[in-house]
């Protein structure tokens, strides 16, 4: 149980609440208004199984790259509190998990899994290549709603796709302002991203960018589905809320990059997913 414990305290299970909103308001779209129970329980199984599936992965790739930085030492796995066997254990387990969930669903699905584990897998390895490995981040969660949409309607649309693009450049945005804590190490270790690779002011300009387009991708997307008000009475708060979480940190300030980080995006995608369900159904 104990191994259990580290596993999950090391992939940060309970992070789950940025990736679960995101696939929750896409069921409640695809399906105009409550999603089935059969799509739910599934969805849901294939959610916290495949984010298992990566962030396992992204542990288990950089083990020793983790071990060099002061800031994520006492993970688990760097720190040897469980080993790369049994980490590989747990990550075969939740796969098993993740293709009985998609085999319940679409027939696209069945078809189009590898894809998911694929992309999960090569992104630990762009941050040794590119700075724009936060876009390959993105990508990942781009997979969500429309893995959704696909599990559900066997289709992809375009509203579906633009609502991916938002969630893809929410999470490259965010992922931006929490690699500036990282920029002196990452640099020692040939690592790159945006704020190591062209410094931390410019890097939060483009998470800005990033964040704009994360707003703007709502709105399209809003426009395409014929959403009523509150959806973007939702877009509006969201958008506040991310002003908000770019004001807490600045180059010579990054003593609240987890604020901005943990609780403003957990707020973010909590707060989306309430005025996008109840939009759906009224």
């Amino acid at each position: 149980m104990m191994k259990i414990k580290e596993f999950l305290e090391t992939i940060k299970y309970e992070h789950t609440i940025f990736a679960l909103p995101f696939a929750y308001l896409t069921l409640f779209l695809a399906e105009s208004g409550w999603p089935s129970l059969h799509n739910f329980v599934w969805v849901t199984l294939a959610m916290v199984s495949g984010r298992t599936i990566g962030m396992g992965a992204n542990r288990l790739i950089d083990a020793e790259i983790d071990a060099r930085n002061p800031r994520t030492a006492e993970r688990a796995l760097a720190a040897g509190r469980i080993s790369k066997k049994q980490t590989l254990v747990f990550i075969i387990a939740s796969l098993a998990m993740f293709l009985v969930s998609v085999y319940r669903l679409s027939p696209w699905s069945e078809k189009l899994w590898p894809i998911v584990i694929i992309v999960m897998i090569l992104y630990p390895y762009t941050k040794r290549l590119t700075s724009i490995s936060h876009l390959a981040l993105g990508l990942v969660y781009l997979m969500i709603p429309t893995g959704v949409w696909i599990a559900v309607t066997n289709t992809l649309t375009l509203p579906s796709f633009i609502l991916a693009v938002s969630a893809a450049f929410w999470v490259a945005g965010f992922d931006v302002i929490y690699s500036c804590q990282d920029v002196e190490i990452d640099r020692k270790q040939g690592l790159h991203s945006i704020p190591a690779d062209i410094g931390i002011q410019s890097g939060l300009w483009i998470s800005r960018l990033f964040h704009l387009v994360f707003v703007a991708a709502l709105l399209w997307a809003g426009v395409l589905l014929d959403v009523g008000a509150l959806y973007y009475i939702g877009v509006a708060i969201t958008a506040l809320l991310i002003a908000y979480e770019h004001s807490l940190v600045a180059p010579s300030d990054l003593s609240r990059v987890n604020a901005a980080f943990f609780t403003t995006n957990g707020i973010i995608s909590i707060v989306l997913f309430i005025f996008v369900a109840v939009d759906a159904l009224v």
